[in-house]
């Protein structure tokens, strides 16, 4: 074989049934909403299937395909002074440079992508004056949001600490380095 022809093997995803739950239920929810003024005449029953397919999601995407896709987990707490404090977890900086770069991609554009999603069928409802399905589609891109807010606030504070860590690091190895030279004088 000519190695001019050799390609670079394709990645594949390393997590594949965490891909697709993670997909499975943001689907899940956008096509029953969609379909469902089909096959029901109840605003109930749409009203509930709906949100709880978004609940669903959310719970699936903050707790399982974070931490598994992308290495990162949130949650927010009430402190003693009833403030609302966000908490932050990630994996260590050389656990996130090997998480497989598809896995990545696929979560933080679905994530974007669904939301998307819920905004333009949020301005549909809007526009036919819909005040009850415009309810179901804030909740469900209430939902979204939410993480949407909590990855990306991890994300930035994961960096953050990485490059806090490597200014400590720095700054320890410099401050050995001028003890020893100054031990040998």
């Amino acid at each position: 074989m000519d190695p001019n022809q050799m390609q670079a093997p394709v990645e594949n995803y390393a997590n594949p049934k965490t891909c697709l739950f993670h997909v499975l239920f943001k689907g899940a929810a956008l096509a029953f909403y969609i379909l469902s003024a089909l096959f029901f005449n109840s605003f109930v029953i749409i009203f509930v299937v709906t949100v709880l397919l978004a609940a669903l999601d959310f719970w699936v995407v903050k707790n399982v395909s974070g931490r598994i896709l992308v290495g990162l987990r949130w949650w927010n707490e009430i402190n003693d002074l009833g403030e609302s404090v966000w908490k932050f977890e990630s994996l260590d900086q050389d656990s996130l440079a090997r998480m497989n770069k598809k896995d990545s991609w696929l979560f933080w554009w679905t994530l974007y992508l669904a939301a998307a999603a819920w905004f333009i069928l949020g301005v549909f409802s809007l526009i036919r004056f819909q005040a009850d399905f415009l309810l179901v589609v804030g909740v469900c891109l209430s939902l979204n949001a939410a993480n949407i807010i909590g990855f990306t606030k991890c994300k930035k504070d994961a960096k953050k600490q990485f490059q806090q860590f490597a200014t400590q690091t720095i700054a320890s190895r410099f401050q050995s380095t001028v003890q020893s030279a100054f031990t040998l004088v």
